[in-house]
């Protein structure tokens, strides 16, 4: 009897511990140590990527005049299309194709015979009106005429002056004339044919100088003044040197581009008008540099630019002012003059990524001076 209840007991005290162990809550530890539930597992630190390399120069300054390209064609500087005044037949022409007039010279006349009578005629009033004139002074001088009398006989003189001009301006009007210096473009007519008023006789050229025409960008239009010299490239290969003379203020209302003219000297006449020409005015002298055309490279935005690296190693971008664009590589201005431009990687790096920049090599260099200041 004492035995169970001895074991009642124990199973008394068991039961007790285990309820007080369960209330606990610790029974991670049991087996193992306890951990730290706040505790979070600890990770491993990553390694650091290794900088990209870049190849970076400082290209030699240059002062570059800006080329304005634009396509055209030479004009005259000067052309007449002659006509005839009044109807008749040709009874001279003076002139062919090719050959070289001065102003006033004859370039046509029709047949007058009519007029130059009349003319003659005129001539004859003339001198005896002048006669009768001059003995009517030396008579009012002597008293055996009054002033009455020798008035009319100058009145009777002046009407036939009058009548000479009126005859020779008749005639004039069977003339054709050179208006300007220049060279016999074209003959429309053959001595002997008959014309009527307002027909075509020939046409004439004034080719020196020769104009270079054409139509500049409004974008360009601030770069270029009256005075410029301007480069203008024939079709046959030939460059001729002129100076910029006019530039229109009113834009071509569909293309948005102003006519200029440039001034070509042709004394020998050798360039002829409607030949197809580029034209290249330079603009005033720039500070920039020349670097290859594969440094240039487009932004997040679409910007045309170049990257460079700043002094905190530090990847910028800068727009660009395409100055010109030579056979050596592009002429680029805005540019900072101390700027590291990258020229190798420049496409695999973006702005404000941090970089190794490594100078370019001696050759590289040598070549960028060599390109810049035209020396080989």
């Amino acid at each position: 009897m004492s035995k169970i209840r001895f074991h009642k007991l124990a199973a008394l005290v068991v039961l007790v511990g285990f309820a007080a162990w369960m209330g606990t809550g610790e029974f991670s530890s049991v087996g193992s140590a306890q951990s730290d539930p706040e505790a979070k597992p600890a990770q491993a630190e990553q390694p650091k990527a290794p900088l990209r390399t870049v190849e970076v120069v400082v290209p030699p300054r240059l002062e570059h005049a800006r080329a304005i390209r634009v396509s055209g064609k030479t004009e005259a500087d000067k052309r007449a299309t002659l006509a005839s005044r009044v109807n008749g037949v040709i009874a001279k022409l003076p002139v062919k194709q090719g050959d070289r007039v001065k102003q006033g010279d004859l370039v046509m006349m029709l047949d007058a015979e009519e007029k130059t009578a009349a003319l003659d005629t005129a001539k004859a009033v003339l001198a005896q009106r002048k006669a009768e004139w001059e003995a009517a002074q030396k008579l009012v001088v002597a008293g055996t005429r009054t002033k009455l009398q020798a008035d009319s006989a100058w009145s009777a003189y002046a009407t036939a002056l009058s009548l000479i001009q009126a005859a020779e301006a008749e005639l004039s009007r069977n003339q054709v004339k050179a208006p300007f210096d220049g060279v016999v473009d074209k003959v429309s007519v053959e001595i002997g044919s008959a014309v009527l008023q307002g027909a075509e006789i020939a046409t004439i050229l004034n080719l020196d100088p020769i104009l270079g025409k054409g139509e500049i960008s409004e974008r360009d239009l601030r770069y270029i003044k009256i005075g410029d010299e301007a480069e203008v490239k024939l079709v046959n290969g030939e460059v001729v040197m002129g100076k910029l003379r006019y530039i229109s203020r009113d834009a071509t209302a569909q293309t948005r581009t102003f006519p200029v003219e440039i001034a070509i000297p042709n004394a020998d006449g050798a360039i002829p008008a409607g030949m197809t020409a580029e034209i290249t005015v330079r603009a005033k002298p720039v500070d920039a540099v020349m670097l290859p055309r594969s440094v240039v490279t487009l932004n997040e935005n679409g910007d045309l630019g170049i990257r460079a690296v700043d002094a905190s190693s530090k990847v910028v971008f800068y727009p660009i002012d395409l100055v010109d664009d030579t056979q050596n590589g592009l002429v680029l201005g805005g540019i900072p003059a101390d700027a590291k431009i990258i020229i190798r990687g420049q496409d695999l790096v973006k702005d404000g990524d941090e970089v190794k920049a490594q100078l370019a090599d001696e050759a590289m260099v040598k070549k960028l001076i060599e390109d810049a200041t035209g020396t080989q």
